[in-house]
């Protein structure tokens, strides 16, 4: 499996959050695959001190701080071709709800940045996989619609799931919700109380389950 894993920055406050982003990057390769990571080149909304929670005078580029996670070794989303891949990936953070969509300050009504509604839907469109990890099943709801998801237990986000035209199914760690119509891979990571360990678990059965879906067993 090559994957595609679009990351949202770097920081669970105001980009990726980090844990998710690199031990979906360790499921991949351990089950032996490979990963090419992408990240939109924009903005972000704003710049969060990771140890007050404060908003800070400065601004930072989401491709930029992204590729501190990757290493150095990403490419901006406007070069993603899914064509090129077997799925499409995306980690959580509050980065996702920040700066790939609007979600975190306009709930349902939100819209969602041009090229990454472009590399869902290309995605879609050829029949690969999607997964999401966190909060980032609002951002597939927002796109598709019509697509069922999970974001673990939350009743706000699963009520404006359903706003959205999508569907919510409650779920814990390991557990994962696979759309087979959509090809649309959940699972809740951050989104409930977790362990490290808990998110590596998460990670690894949505990768499974994405490899089930392209009929590698």
């Amino acid at each position: 499996m090559k994957a595609a894993v679009v990351l949202a920055g770097c920081g669970v406050y105001d980009g990726a959050e980090i844990h998710e982003a690199v031990m979906t990057l360790y499921a991949i390769d351990r089950n032996g695959g490979t990963y090419q990571l992408f990240a939109p080149n924009v903005m972000q909304h704003h710049v969060i001190n990771h140890i007050t929670g404060e908003v800070m005078k400065e601004s930072r580029n989401v491709l930029t701080e992204a590729a501190r996670i990757a290493r150095g070794k990403i490419l901006a989303l406007t070069e993603y071709r899914a064509a090129d891949y077997d799925a499409l990936i995306f980690p959580g953070g509050f980065g996702v709800a920040k700066n790939l969509c609007t979600y975190a300050f306009d709930g349902p009504e939100c819209h969602v940045d041009r090229v990454i509604e472009e590399a869902i839907r290309s995605t879609h469109k050829t029949g690969k996989p999607i997964g999401a990890l966190c909060i980032s099943p609002v951002l597939i709801a927002r796109v598709l619609r019509d697509v069922t998801v999970t974001i673990g237990s939350d009743t706000t986000t699963a009520a404006d799931i359903k706003t959205l035209g999508g569907k919510h199914e409650n779920r814990q760690h390991g557990e994962v919700v696979v759309d087979r119509k959509n090809l649309v891979v959940t699972a809740p990571c951050y989104m409930l109380g977790s362990t490290i360990s808990e998110i590596a678990r998460d990670a690894d059965e949505v990768i499974r389950a994405i490899k089930e879906l392209l009929g590698e067993k």
